[in-house]
């Protein structure tokens, strides 16, 4: 049966038990109990449903209709992956797009009801749903996860083991974090915290694991009040190792299945520091009638985000092992792109391979991205068998990639000329680098937000009438999630100042459907300056290491001061790297950094 078949296949069936429950619309987001960007295997439900296989998307089922929301990031790989099902596209950000809430309201009457698994919706989007749709009479059912039915073959919940990650990497003890932690509690007069975040609990605890593929987290929640702290995991995962190391850092230890019972019959506390758009809303309602609840910012999430010392050498000496690892996949690029035997899918493997040759190596930071030509305005590219290209010694090929080392987590994208260009994708490519070079050379005061930043990367596009729909810059975990908040560099406003010891990825791009795609990503670290006028000043530090490709640079377009910037991050990347490399890959890493 071909794939179309099987999906529209499902999504009658799911309209079946949509009836039993007299259900008029059914909503699938992408997400698990812990509103993890990636979820694990067991929650993976929306692509189960919809065949589309991209990290952001919303379902939307009725009786009749069959709808898929998605980012400009997934606009053509959707399209592609819902072809001849009944799915329609709708496409976020994009004038006229209805929202699924708008969507529902429309076309759903009084007395109409709503279904939808409420540990996968967090507090903030199940209220703005309840008062938008409680003045129109149509009701919302929260704890409906059919899927345990339909999904016959449903992954099972991982029970694989966790590990401890030791101070030489982490830098400070989880006791010293915990205390942070329970400081930022009394300041806000509560007296717990729920984490649900997978990230944010393998910091606390510094402990990893191996439940989401790319990310080394493990399934938990973790309940921190003044005086107790008690992790919610499977005992399956907990080894006598990590028994005795929870013993020792004060943590109790109970059954992850029990954790909303245990909740619901509190009586450590009673108030909470909740954040309502990282909570999931089911956890939310099990809290006893009468819990006060506070909703300031979690504190975590900027504690995680500021790298103590070790963390910020870890990343440094991470960012010279996965520079070595790329020369070496460039300079064997360059050997055989002209072979015709290359593919996306060879080179993501080649390049794989050169990274676990280095030490503390674990994974992938996530799956590389490989675009050529037209593949490379699919922002979000995977190859698969049946779209994986060949390559020729023609055009721009984008790789994106990063990888997942003890000490640091490593996020990439360089966009790389196997031959002729276009001058289109010459002044395109150039257009790039300029708005890249921009945002690196920024020097600006504490206090300043990423969406002050942004336009420094954006402006060479817009005065080009060119434009990009993504986020600028990102946070990136250490030894966690390749994406991280609360800092990010985006056109949306987002009040989080950025801060000295925080790590964000620079990455313009222009994406020209059925042409070709350009991204230059490097990360930097937020670094102090020097004091001036009403403000210390801070600025960043590129600690990313692999030469920019110089081929598709028109030099008239670049100022200056643009080519001495160039020019001095080359110079520092083979004075960082040329020491680890043979006499060969010397050779070829000189000639990829000489001067402009």
């Amino acid at each position: 049966m071909k794939k179309n078949e099987i999906i529209n296949q499902r999504i009658a069936a799911l309209r079946e038990e949509m009836k039993k429950h007299q259900i008029d619309a059914y909503i699938i987001p992408d997400k698990d109990p812990h509103l993890s960007e990636i979820p694990p295997l067991h929650w993976q439900s929306r692509t189960w449903i919809s065949g589309f296989t991209g990290s952001q998307g919303t379902v939307v089922i009725t009786q009749n209709k069959a709808y898929l929301w998605t980012d400009s990031r997934y606009f053509i790989q959707a399209a592609k992956e819902i072809k001849d099902t009944e799915y329609i596209l709708c496409k976020e950000g994009i004038k006229g797009t209805l929202t699924p809430l708008e969507l529902i309201r429309n076309t759903l009457n009084k007395n109409q009801k709503i279904g939808l698994d409420g540990t996968l919706f967090s507090i903030n989007q199940i209220e703005q749903w309840q008062n938008v749709l409680t003045e129109k009479g149509i009701a919302i059912n929260t704890s409906l996860d059919l899927f345990n039915v339909l999904w016959t073959e449903r992954p099972p919940i991982s029970t694989l083991p966790i590990f401890i990650y030791p101070m030489e990497y982490s830098g400070m003890d989880s006791q010293t974090k915990i205390k942070q932690i329970q400081e930022k509690l009394k300041q806000n007069n509560a007296e717990a915290l729920i984490a649900s975040a997978l990230d944010e609990i393998a910091w606390c605890l510094n402990l990893r694991g191996k439940d989401i593929a790319y990310t080394p987290v493990f399934i938990s929640y973790l309940l921190i009040t003044l005086d107790r702290v008690i992790l919610f995991i499977d005992s399956e995962k907990v080894s006598k190792e990590i028994q005795s190391y929870i013993r020792e850092i004060g943590v109790e230890a109970i059954p992850y299945s029990e954790t909303f019972d245990f909740i619901k019959g509190n009586t450590l506390f009673s108030s909470i520091l909740l954040d309502k758009q990282t909570t999931n809303y089911t956890l939310f309602k099990s809290l006893p009638t009468g819990t006060e609840i506070k909703t300031a910012n979690n504190p975590i999430p900027l504690l995680k985000a500021i790298r103590n010392k070790t963390e910020q050498q870890g990343l440094r000496q991470a960012m010279i092992k996965d520079g070595v690892a790329l020369i070496k996949f460039l300079i064997w690029l360059e050997q055989n792109k002209d072979s015709g035997r290359e593919s996306e899918i060879s080179i993501a493997e080649k390049l794989l391979n050169y990274r676990k040759g280095q030490n503390q190596f674990v994974s992938e930071s996530f799956s590389t991205i490989a675009g050529y030509k037209q593949n490379g305005a699919i922002v979000h590219y995977s190859a698969t068998q049946e779209s994986n290209t060949m390559i020729e010694p023609q055009g721009f090929i984008l790789i994106d990639s990063g990888a997942q080392y003890l000490d640091g987590t490593t996020d990439i994208t360089r966009t790389i000329a196997l031959g002729e260009l276009s001058e289109e994708e010459k002044r395109d490519y150039t257009l790039i680098l300029k708005g890249h070079i921009a945002l690196a050379s920024a020097v600006f005061p504490a206090g300043t937000r990423g969406t002050q930043l942004d336009i420094l990367a954006r402006l060479p596009l817009w005065e080009n009438k060119l434009n990009y729909l993504h986020g600028t810059g990102h946070g990136v975990g250490h030894f966690l999630s390749v994406h991280e908040g609360p800092q990010s560099i985006r056109m949306n406003e987002n009040p989080t100042t950025i801060q000295p010891g925080m790590v964000i990825s620079n990455e313009p791009g222009v994406y020209k459907e059925n042409s070709h795609g350009i991204r230059t990503e490097n990360l930097m670290l937020v670094c102090e300056g020097e004091e001036g006028m009403f403000s210390d000043y801070l600025h960043f530090e590129t600690v990313t290491l692999c030469p920019i490709c110089t081929k598709g640079i028109i030099k008239s377009m670049l100022t200056h001061q643009e080519i001495d910037w160039l020019n001095t991050y080359h110079q520092k990347v083979y004075n960082k790297l040329h020491n680890f490399l043979t006499k060969e890959e010397q050779d070829w890493l000189k000639e990829a950094t000489k001067a402009i």
